[in-house]
């Protein structure tokens, strides 16, 4: 592993599947006491009589080496069980694979135990020889709802996954967080780091959920550094609902979008080069803008970004 030495700590905001390869690459390039990476849970749902939590999941096998070909679950899984299932007469549009029930099995036992979700993720990180400090937000229950422009309300799950994320969002709940606190380390973490990113990953439903815990907001926005890496490509996802979720909850069209759904918060926000034409449109305010190319499928490209992000002036 090429390791960049580092003064300082960097703490990582992560969702999703591009927060799980940002991980990657800062990983790959800073010394693993140097990483801690604050995970959404918004998106934890029970399945299947089980506790899952996609994104800590995803930053955990992502980080081992051994993610699905989609960037979720597991690389060469098997679907026996979902299989199974099916022939009983379960509606198994939510695909859970056979090595990443194993993970769900165990996580639900030492919640039900009493072990805290930060003190299984640590268990499970170890077991997949994750060497980087992984933390979700927050131990306590917080879960993202959406409501449609019908007005109906589902939770993200359903939203996202048994719905294919193609219903239009009008508003976004982060159910519990008011009474939530940060897990601990979160923002001992945040305080003590030389840098702060935020990952390109959907900010209304990846990020917002983290900064909705209370104290996470004020503490990203008293660090001494905190760059954003968009999500957006000619105003667009890759993949995902991000820009029309952005456009219906009222932000602008985008980078100025990001800008807006981070405001007060960013000192730097990285652009890809082929929105290059930002940097000069959207530069001159409190935030700095730089392009790079922000596409980062394969290891070796997110361990690019991630140098540069380190490196920027």
């Amino acid at each position: 592993m090429e390791e960049r030495q580092s003064s300082g700590s960097v703490v990582l905001l992560s969702g999703g599947v591009g927060g799980a390869r940002l991980a990657r690459g800062l990983a790959a390039v800073l010394p693993p006491s140097a990483l801690t990476v604050v995970v959404n849970v918004g998106d934890d749902d029970e399945i299947y009589g089980l506790y899952v939590s996609p994104d800590l999941d995803t930053v955990v096998y992502t980080l081992a080496g051994c993610p699905g070909p989609q960037g979720w679950g597991r690389a060469g899984d098997t679907f026996g069980v979902m299989e199974h299932l099916a022939e009983l007469g379960l509606d198994t549009r939510f695909r859970v694979g056979d090595a990443d029930l194993a993970t769900h099995l165990l996580r639900t036992a030492a919640l039900r135990s009493g072990e805290t979700l930060a003190a299984v993720t640590r268990r499970l990180a170890a077991a997949l020889e994750v060497r980087c400090r992984l933390l979700p937000a927050t131990d306590d229950p917080l879960r993202t709802r959406v409501r449609l422009t019908s007005g109906e309300w589902l939770p993200f799950q359903e939203y996202f996954v048994l719905r294919g994320h193609a219903d239009e969002v009008a508003e976004v709940d982060f159910s519990g967080a008011g009474a939530a606190r940060p897990a601990p380390g979160v923002l001992e973490a945040i305080s003590a780091a030389s840098l702060v990113v935020v990952a390109p990953s959907n900010p209304p439903l990846s990020i917002w959920p983290i900064l909705a815990v209370p104290g996470i907001r004020e503490a990203v926005a008293a660090a001494s550094r905190v760059i954003a890496v968009s999500p957006l490509f000619g105003g667009k996802a890759l993949k995902g609902p991000a820009d029309r979720v952005m456009a219906n909850l009222g932000l602008p069209p985008g980078n100025a979008g990001v800008l807006a759904a981070y405001e007060d918060l960013l000192g730097h926000l990285v652009v890809d080069v082929g929105d290059a034409g930002d940097v000069r449109a959207l530069g001159g305010g409190p935030v700095r803008l730089h392009a790079a190319d922000t596409r980062i499928t394969e290891p070796a490209e997110a361990a690019r970004l991630a140098r540069e992000l380190l490196e920027l002036p």
